[in-house]
């Protein structure tokens, strides 16, 4: 749909258990109004194709991943 936006997270094997891929889209699709899905691996998300919700839920994903890198060491 046109007025739709996106979101694909992937995790690689030498992540998993430290990283959630469904937490990460979760997360960061609130950003652009979207609800996500998918695997621990990969996950998609889809929401309201807002160009500036996108651009904070792209903004934000180092945090969200250094956080749940950290809570992983915890």
């Amino acid at each position: 749909e046109p007025d739709r936006g996106m979101l694909l997270v992937a995790v690689s094997r030498d992540l998993a258990g430290r990283l959630d891929a469904r937490s990460i889209v979760g997360e960061l699709a609130r950003e652009f109004e979207g609800r996500g899905g998918g695997r621990p691996d990969l996950a998609e998300a889809g929401g309201r194709s807002n160009a500036e919700g996108i651009r904070r839920a792209l903004n934000r994903t180092g945090e969200v991943v250094l956080r749940q890198m950290e809570a992983a060491k915890g």
